[in-house]
């Protein structure tokens, strides 16, 4: 039989808190994935692409915000 590091009760609640914390959970999940590729596969070309990405949306959300004042 296989010997857990971590105690029964342990593993209960951390499976009650991704039960409780979906949405936190699955972007942490999004989050760590995310930086793996940066650093680990992303070349140069791809790096360019997210930056775009990243710097149309924040345009396109601080433009939202400057509408609703």
């Amino acid at each position: 039989m296989e010997e857990n590091k971590t105690t029964s009760a342990q593993r209960k609640a951390r499976s009650r808190w991704k039960k409780n914390n979906k949405e936190q959970n699955r972007l942490s999940s999004y989050r760590s994935t995310a930086r793996t590729f940066v650093r680990h596969y992303a070349d140069d070309e791809d790096i360019q692409e997210l930056l775009e990405i990243y710097n149309t949306e924040n345009l396109i959300k601080k433009q939202g915000k400057n509408k609703k004042n």
